[in-house]
């Protein structure tokens, strides 16, 4: 069967296409398809079904080209990925909702439905557990989030925080004063504010205590009014930790938690807060989990083939045995 799409004009087919056809190349060979382009027109052969999701693959990329945003290749290949796996709903809406602009211009958005489904859940809900491996953009997004909150004076402040496992007793020997001392382990948090407000401007933030940046262990004591909390790291957070946390929440106030229980640091890896809430809070509606797999990793692509790799392995030879141990512990 034949299918022919015509487009508006060669602009739009450049596009569609893609650098030396690209793009219809990876349709190609996901859908095991021809696909043929002259000027204007483009033929679809193969089976019938096979043509339909090319077709779907195709109405999607000219839905978000028309809106007036250029999909990377990366972009392109999970709306394949998606299609492929029988995905009925629109993935071309992922790529519309701009979450925060950058200091250099750069629009913020969601770049898989999940992550789409993350940052809807932190603007309806006062707090969101965000669960998954490392580049899934957990606390990325928080952070732009965080910021279009307080563009849009919702809130009047951020604070962002995470615990310092590895420092423990070596923090007394490591150089300088205190401030000096937990900045290592404070690093990533900032690198987000860099790429987003720049150093300068982020310094500033900090100086008028608009955002502030501190350990877990600090939070003790604290009631947080009118503010946009973020715990990063939380899987290294012990079950105590986290209850202290979780009470810091005050009147018009979001909070957002983020880990990876893939990779706990803690001594006591049975004992991890972020474990245990995921059965202690899992009734309490107004509490949304956000669940990321490597499926939403954005980063190189053997990113996501390693994490595959080692989640196998882990399963295979039953390495985290204390997985059924906690969730019992938790329970009781």
């Amino acid at each position: 069967m034949n299918k022919n799409i015509f487009l508006k004009d060669n602009e739009e087919s450049l596009n569609l296409c893609g650098q030396l056809d690209e793009n219809l190349h990876l349709m190609e060979n996901a859908f095991k398809v021809a696909i043929i382009a002259r000027g204007n027109k483009l033929t679809i052969k193969g089976e019938v079904r096979n043509i339909q999701k090319a077709e779907k693959v195709v109405e999607e990329i000219l839905e978000v080209y028309r809106s007036g945003h250029i999909l990377t290749r990366q972009e392109i290949k999970y709306i394949i990925d998606q299609i492929k796996m029988g995905m009925k709903d629109k993935v071309s809406t992922v790529f519309s909702e701009v979450i925060y602009t950058t200091l250099k211009g750069e629009n913020i958005k969601a770049k898989t439905l999940q992550q789409q489904k993350y940052l809807r859940a932190i603007k309806q809900y006062d707090m969101v557990v965000a669960i998954g491996p490392a580049g899934t953009g957990k606390t990325y997004l928080a952070v732009a989030s965080a910021l279009a909150a307080l563009k849009a004076k919702e809130i009047s402040r951020i604070v962002l925080t995470r615990p310092l496992v590895e420092a423990g007793e070596k923090l007394g020997y490591l150089p300088g004063d205190l401030q000096e001392k937990v900045n290592p382990y404070l690093y990533p948090l900032y690198d987000a504010f860099f790429l987003m407000l720049g150093y300068e401007r982020f310094q500033r933030l900090r100086e008028e205590e608009i955002v502030e940046v501190v350990p877990l262990a600090y939070m003790r004591g604290r009631t947080l009014n009118d503010a946009f909390i973020i715990l990063d790291e939380a899987q290294n957070t012990t079950a105590d930790q986290m209850k202290m946390f979780l009470t810091r929440l005050g009147f018009e106030s979001r909070m957002v938690i983020t880990g990876d229980i893939t990779q706990i640091d803690l001594e006591k890896k049975d004992f991890s807060g972020l474990v245990q809430m995921q059965y202690v809070l899992k009734k309490i509606k107004e509490i949304e989990f956000i669940s990321f797999s490597s499926k939403d990793v954005i980063r190189h692509k053997l990113v996501s083939r390693i994490i595959e790799a080692y989640s196998f392995w882990e399963k295979k030879n039953n390495f985290h045995k204390f997985s059924d141990k906690r969730g019992q512990q938790a329970k009781k």
